[in-house]
């Protein structure tokens, strides 16, 4: 897959965006408000603290609205499809996008089971600013091919930014294609790296009102940090800790430095 020119030029200052954008996170210290599933809580709020981001993870529907209401971005990750993480999505993104606060689904599994491939797709009806998923996943959403054409079709229905991630993340909106190299597969060996990588989407979007750039800093951001982690890590075990520690020491020059885009 090969970029139109204009799109490669925009591509070119991914890393010097993402170094940016990495900076107003940790000046600003958005609060990002998590639904999401069960088993990935504490890592994601570990990440988004390691990040420089305050997390919270209420789905009690008496105060979620509340905690939806004070956040700079909302996560709706669907991993845990219980009716109460139902309800609370449901009102988390109802205060969100009345407040005009940007919020970012994570339609976990949603080509395993038609249920919540069903919900996913109510979801996406209330306009996400951004979507991160897998190939899978967005097969399951759009019912249809999986290239770079259908990822344009679908961003342009749909009003939103598409980050779909992998061997190689591609973050597409109506206009602009980005193809990010980064990370290791250590990543996929670690539960709930993908939910946090959503929620660190979350984040970035507090600090970046273009979604497609704030897609593709996060990105980029947790895909350098998990190779910087898996040069120290001996497994699975040590990774986990090491990519939070080197979450929390990123810095620009070496963002920049290591980042992979086209």
């Amino acid at each position: 897959m090969r970029a139109p020119q204009s799109e490669r030029s925009i591509s070119n200052e991914l890393p010097a965006i993402a170094a940016d954008v990495l900076e107003r996170l940790r000046e600003r210290r958005p609060r990002v408000h998590c639904i999401t599933n069960a088993v990935a809580q504490a890592f994601t709020a570990n990440m988004l603290l390691a990040a420089g981001a305050v997390p919270s993870m209420t789905i009690a529907l008496k105060e979620v609205k509340a905690f939806a209401a004070r956040a700079d971005a909302v996560l709706i990750n669907l991993g845990t499809f219980d009716p109460e993480r139902q309800k609370a999505s449901l009102a988390a993104i109802g205060v969100a996008n009345e407040a005009g606060i940007p919020w970012v689904l994570d339609p976990v599994f949603i080509d395993r089971s038609p249920p919540r491939a069903a919900f996913a797709k109510t979801l996406v009806a209330k306009k996400p600013r951004a979507l991160r998923l897998n190939r899978a996943e967005f097969g399951a959403l759009s019912a249809g091919k999986i290239d770079d054409a259908a990822l344009a079709r679908f961003a342009k229905s749909k009003r939103t930014v598409v980050g779909l991630t992998g061997e190689r993340d591609l973050v597409r909106d109506t206009g602009r294609l980005g193809i990010i190299a980064n990370g290791h597969p250590l990543m996929t060996r670690v539960t709930a790296m993908g939910c946090a990588a959503s929620a660190l989407v979350g984040a970035t979007l507090a600090v970046e009102p273009d979604a497609w750039k704030a897609m593709a800093a996060a990105l980029i951001i947790i895909g350098v940090a998990g190779e910087l982690a898996a040069a120290r890590a001996r497994g699975p075990g040590s990774f986990a800790m090491e990519i939070l520690d080197a979450m929390y020491a990123l810095d620009r020059d070496t963002l920049m430095a290591r980042a992979k885009v086209s």
